[in-house]
C-alpha cells in the first residue's frame, strides 16, 4: 500500500469496518501482553502486515508469538528486546533502512514520550489504542451490533463496570465487561454471535490514543490527580478523560459531587438530543439519580421526573458493608444502564447479587473488636480517601510509589479519623511530610524490610496490631503504587492477608 498524504495519515478515515482496506497495511504493534496479542491476531485476520515489538521476552510472550506465527505465517513478525523499541522503520530489509509503518496500535502502558510513540508523532504516523481499532471495526459481519456503554474515572471504574455488566445481564441482555478489564475488547467484537451491550472500562492511557467512540452512554465517575508522570500534568490528564463524552448519543453521566465532571459534559460535542445525567449520594435533582433515606432513586429516566421518582434499590440491598463510594458507583452504573432502558428491577437484582472484588475494601478479619481491611487497590490519594471515609477510627497502613501526587489534600481530609499511621515504602518522605504538617497529633511508625514484600507487610501488620484499640479498623489503603516493594498491588494485598492470617492464628482466632 503506497504512502498517504499527511492529513490522511493522521486519521486514516478509510479504515472502517471489516471490509475496509486492511490488506497489506503496514502496522506496528507496540507491546505484546494480553492486549498486544489480541491486536496482532485481529490485524493478521484482516490481512495486514504486522511487526510486533516488545522490550522484554518472557516465556508467555514467546509462546504467544509462536502460536500466532504458526497461525499466520509470514504475515506477522516479532522483535523482542529494547533495541527494537526505539525505531519506527521495521518494515523492509532492516530497522534502519526499512519503511515506516502506516499505523501503530499500542498497548496503553506505552507513554507518549517513549521513543517509538514520539517518533510516530513527528512522522505523522497515527497511533491507535486497541479500543479505537475495535470501534473502527465494529461487530463482526452477521453479529449483533452492541450498545457501547463507556466509563472512566480516577477510581471505582472496575467496580462500576462489573455492576453495569450485571445490570445488563439481569435484564436479559447478552453483555460483556471489557476494555481495561476482563476479555480484550477485540476478542469481544470478534464473537460470531455478538453482544447486546458492552460495558467498557477505559483508562486515561487508552483514551489518550482513542478518537471519539460515539457511545450510547458515557460516564466519568470522579477526577483526582493520578498518573501525572505519564500525562505530563493535570491539564493533559483531564483532557484525555474528557474525551469519553465526545459524540455520545443518549446520555452523558457525570458526578454531581465532582464539578469537574459536569464541566467536562458542558464542554463536550455530543449528538443532538443527548442528555446530561447526574448521580449523587445526596438527594437528586431532576435528571439525576441519587439517594433519599437510604433508597436509590431515579429522577432522570421517567416522563414525569419533575414530580415523581423510581425506586431502584435500597442501601440494605448491598449487604452489611455499603460505603458511600460503593453506592455512588452503583448509581453511576444504574444511570448508564437506564440510558438503554434496563428495568429498575434488574438494577436492584444486580446490586443484591454484587460481591466486592478482592483487594477493594475487603474485610480480612475481626478480632478483639478490631476490623482488618485490605484496600490495596487504593493506589492513589483519592481512592485512599474514599476507603478511609468508610471508618471513624483508623490505624492506617500507607505508602509506596507516589507517582508524583500531592498528599496534603488527602491528609487534611482524613486527619480526624486517624489514630496511628504505619508507613511502608522505600521512600516515605512525601507522605510523612504531609502528616507532620496536617496531622501532627497522629503518631507515625515506619517499618523496614527493603524490597522484601513479605517481611515489609509482616512488620506493618505487627506494628498496626500493637497500636490498634477496640472499636478501630486497621486499613491498608496505601495511596501509592506498589512496585517499590511488591510485584503488584495484588501481591501487596496478598501479603497483607497472609500476615493478618498469621497474626490471627497466633492469637487463637480463625479466619473463614
Amino acid at each position: 500500500m503506497g504512502a498517504r498524504p499527511v492529513s490522511e495519515q493522521q486519521t486514516l478515515p478509510q479504515l472502517h469496518g471489516w471490509d475496509g482496506p486492511w490488506a497489506d497495511l503496514r502496522v506496528l504493534v507496540t507491546g505484546f501482553g494480553v492486549t498486544g496479542f489480541s491486536v496482532a491476531d485481529t490485524l493478521a485476520e484482516l490481512g495486514a502486515q504486522i511487526v510486533v515489538v516488545d522490550g522484554t521476552a518472557t516465556r508467555t510472550k514467546r509462546d504467544g508469538a509462536a502460536a500466532l506465527s504458526t497461525m499466520w505465517g509470514d504475515r506477522i513478525e516479532f522483535r523482542f528486546g529494547e533495541t527494537h523499541t526505539t525505531t519506527l522503520r521495521h518494515f523492509g530489509p532492516g530497522d534502519d533502512a526499512g519503511e515506516l509503518p502506516e499505523l501503530i496500535v499500542t498497548s496503553p502502558g506505552w507513554r507518549p514520550d517513549s521513543p517509538i510513540i514520539a517518533a510516530a508523532t513527528a512522522q505523522h504516523v497515527p497511533v491507535w489504542s486497541d479500543i479505537q481499532l475495535a470501534r473502527r471495526l465494529g461487530a463482526r459481519p452477521g453479529a449483533k451490533n452492541p450498545d457501547w456503554l463507556v466509563l472512566t474515572g480516577t477510581n471505582g471504574k472496575t467496580t462500576t463496570v462489573m455492576m453495569l455488566e450485571a445490570m445488563l445481564t439481569a435484564d436479559g441482555r447478552r453483555a460483556a465487561a471489557c476494555g481495561n478489564i476482563g476479555m480484550p475488547i477485540l476478542d469481544v467484537i470478534r464473537d460470531p454471535e455478538g453482544y447486546d451491550a458492552l460495558a467498557v472500562e477505559l483508562s486515561s492511557f487508552q483514551l489518550h490514543y482513542t478518537e471519539p467512540l460515539h457511545p450510547a452512554a458515557s460516564a466519568v465517575l470522579n477526577i483526582a490527580e493520578d498518573h501525572m508522570d505519564w500525562h505530563g500534568g493535570l491539564e493533559n490528564y483531564l483532557a484525555d478523560k474528557a474525551k469519553i463524552y465526545e459524540s455520545t448519543q443518549l446520555a452523558c453521566v457525570y458526578n454531581a459531587q465532582d464539578p469537574v465532571t459536569e464541566q467536562m459534559v458542558a464542554a463536550a460535542d455530543v449528538v443532538k438530543g443527548a442528555r446530561a445525567i447526574g448521580f449523587t449520594t445526596d438527594s437528586p435533582d431532576v435528571s439525576m439519580l441519587g439517594l433519599v433515606d437510604d433508597i436509590l432513586i431515579d429522577r432522570a429516566f421517567l416522563d414525569n421526573r419533575r414530580h415523581q421518582a423510581l425506586e431502584l434499590a435500597t442501601r440494605a440491598d448491598f449487604g452489611t458493608l455499603a460505603p458511600q463510594h460503593l453506592v455512588a458507583n452503583a448509581l453511576a452504573a444504574a444511570a448508564l444502564a437506564r440510558a438503554v432502558d434496563v428495568a429498575p428491577a434488574s438494577v436492584q437484582q444486580a446490586i443484591r447479587a454484587y460481591e466486592p472484588a478482592a483487594h477493594r475494601i475487603q474485610p480480612v478479619a475481626q478480632a478483639d473488636d478490631v476490623l482488618w481491611i485490605n484496600d490495596t487497590k487504593a493506589t492513589n490519594p483519592h481512592a485512599a480517601a474514599a476507603s478511609l471515609a468508610s471508618f471513624t477510627d483508623v490505624v492506617w497502613i500507607a505508602g509506596g510509589l507516589s507517582k508524583g501526587v500531592d498528599y496534603d489534600p488527602l491528609v487534611q481530609q482524613v486527619a480526624t479519623r486517624l489514630r496511628h499511621v504505619v508507613l511502608i515504602g522505600t521512600d516515605t518522605t512525601q507522605l510523612r511530610s504531609s502528616l507532620e504538617r496536617h496531622a501532627p497529633q497522629v503518631p507515625v511508625t515506619e517499618v523496614s524490610g527493603g524490597d522484601d514484600g513479605e517481611a515489609v507487610m509482616r512488620s506493618a501488620v505487627e506494628s498496626a496490631d500493637r497500636y490498634a484499640q477496640p472499636g478501630q479498623a486497621v486499613v491498608l489503603a496505601p495511596a501509592a503504587a506498589s512496585m517499590d516493594q511488591f510485584a503488584s498491588y495484588i501481591s501487596r494485598g496478598e501479603h497483607f492477608i497472609a500476615a493478618v492470617t498469621e497474626l490471627m492464628q497466633a492469637k487463637g482466632f480463625s479466619i473463614e
